[in-house]
């Protein structure tokens, strides 16, 4: 709404005189989005606070778990290709940039489709972030027609065993081992993962409890706010209301979709090879 308001000059940038000196100071919204966004500290530090509320003691007791989580990025790469294939249509105009940035949303991640955007594709952030947090939020409704179909009940009467207690050592090696191997395979993403790692080992150390607990309250909180507010400045009516806008929406669901289905049928695969029955 704020960067819809004609004439407020929310969006402005800073604009110098003819000697250099600053005769307009520009919006809020600007030095927001360029702040938090373009920089892409906010998505960090929300990594950071979800870091610090992850517990990794499910996948550590059960590292089987990892690959069903490997088999919902199907979602991401079939949604690239989707995007494409739209482009070569002559249907959509996406470069592979473009097309990379609405993969992304498959990972129904919020702070990593904005980073990743904000990178590949600045004039798409805003609807990129409103498909990833919209179909969030709408999980439950995406996600349970597609386990049904994809399931028997006798699969989803399947019940799990107790998993084994996982040490404080296990807990605090395991984000410095994953910080470690991604920065040698993968560098590029390192400082969103080493934040979020980061973040982790704050809250498994057990010696900074209060920052932990700062981290993943107060200021992931205020980070949301600012977030919001540097997305929503990427929201003007001739950047939204168009058909590229549509056709990330389509392309977002069919992300989350493919993803969720992905993750069920390779429970169904492992259970098949396995005498430990997972619960698609």
């Amino acid at each position: 709404i704020l960067v819809n308001v004609p004439g407020a000059g929310f969006l402005a940038a800073p604009v110098l005189d003819a000697s250099g000196h600053l005769a307009s100071p520009g919006g809020i919204l600007h030095y927001i989005y360029e702040t938090g966004i373009a920089t892409g500290i906010f998505p960090l530090v929300i990594f950071m606070g979800v870091g610090a509320l992850t517990d990794f003691g499910p996948v550590l007791a059960n590292p089987r778990t990892l690959l069903l989580g490997a088999a919902a990025q199907f979602g991401i790469f079939a949604t690239v290709l989707g995007a494409l294939a739209l482009s070569a249509m002559n249907l959509m105009d996406f470069s592979l940039a473009d097309a990379a940035a609405i993969g992304i949303i498959g990972g129904a991640d919020g702070p990593t489709a904005i980073f990743v955007a904000s990178r590949l594709a600045p004039d798409l952030l805003g609807a990129i972030a409103v498909a990833a947090y919209s179909y969030m939020a709408l999980v439950p409704l995406i996600q349970p027609p597609i386990m049904r179909f994809l399931t028997t009940v006798e699969e989803r009467r399947i019940e799990m065993r107790q998993l084994r207690s996982v040490s404080k050592t296990e807990k605090i090696i395991f984000p410095l081992a994953l910080l470690l191997l991604v920065a040698l395979f993968l560098p590029t993403a390192a400082p969103l993962l080493g934040m979020f790692c980061f973040g982790n080992l704050m809250r498994e150390s057990g010696v900074v409890d209060r920052l932990s607990d700062t981290a993943r309250n107060a200021l992931i909180n205020i980070t949301t706010i600012f977030l919001g507010l540097g997305v929503g400045s990427k929201l003007s009516s001739e950047a939204f209301l168009n058909q590229k806008t549509l056709g990330i929406l389509v392309l977002g669901i069919i992300a989350f979709a493919i993803g969720t289905a992905s993750g069920v049928l390779m429970a169904k695969l492992m259970n098949r090879f396995s005498s430990t029955k997972i619960n698609p």
